[in-house]
């Protein structure tokens, strides 16, 4: 590797391998117009269309047109397909452009690209996720993030650690306002009916007493209640928020650089 220290090699994953374009090809090649980029493209479309559970090997290549086999030649199982998958949401990373006077505004941008990537394409909250993710695209998208923090003052092990934060609020933000519209969903279909389910607010009203759950009952009597906010302006306090204490880490480092 370019600039690294003369160390032993690691040794990669064989999904690593292909997410960087260093897989060898077999001396016999696959059947044309199938690749990997086209066998990602169609998983995609599936679960953006009709969720994470739709997505197989069968699935995959029935919607191409080839048999299962085929498939195998470029992608070896539906892990190694999930993780490429999970790297084509985030295409284009490397040409990304945050726009802002200073970093708060710039990586406030990122973490609103990185929540609509996520409403764009609800199945990754369903992904597994043993590690980060490693592949080229998401790697740009983490370098950008990282590049807001230029200037700042915080060592760069601090930078990783702001990212992470925001990133896992980004998903866990995401995540929760998937399954409640997905339950949402299953609960109208289920009654036939369209109407709305109830906020928290509305079960606290039926559940708690002002004598055991003082602070709650107020919660959910008191006007203007948190129902009436849209989720993505609860999303967006919350990134402020952070945003707020990643100012306070960058105060506490000062000119030396040292939080």
């Amino acid at each position: 590797m370019p600039g690294a220290p003369d160390t032993e090699r690691v040794r990669l994953p064989p999904v690593i391998d292909l997410l960087w374009g260093r897989r060898e090809r077999g001396k016999r090649g696959p059947r044309p117009g199938l690749s990997a980029d086209a066998i990602v493209a169609a998983a995609v479309r599936i679960a953006d269309a009709e969720g994470l559970d739709a997505v197989s090997m069968a699935r995959v290549a029935h919607d191409l047109g080839f048999t299962t086999m085929s498939l195998y030649r470029h992608v070896t199982s539906k892990d190694e397909l999930l993780q490429l998958m999970w790297n084509a949401s985030t295409l284009g990373a490397e040409n990304l452009v945050l726009e802002g006077d200073g970093w708060r505004p710039r990586l406030r941008m990122w973490a609103i690209i990185q929540r609509d990537v996520l409403d764009r394409h609800p199945w990754i909250t369903q992904m597994p996720m043993a590690s980060p993710p490693a592949g080229p695209n998401s790697l740009h998208f983490v370098e950008r993030g990282l590049e807001t923090l230029d200037g700042t003052g915080l060592a760069d092990a601090d930078k990783i650690r702001v990212i992470g934060l925001l990133a896992s609020y980004s998903l866990s933000e995401a995540r929760m306002a998937h399954e409640a519209a997905r339950a949402s969903a299953q609960a109208q279909a289920a009654e036939g009916s369209a109407a709305a389910p109830a906020s928290f607010e509305e079960l606290l009203r039926e559940l708690v007493d002002e004598k055991t759950y003082p602070r709650l009952h107020r919660l959910a009597w008191e006007s203007g209640s948190a129902s009436e906010v849209s989720e993505r302006d609860e999303y967006l306090w919350g990134v402020d928020t952070i945003l707020d204490g990643v100012q306070a880490l960058i105060d506490r480092a000062g000119p030396g650089g040292s939080a």
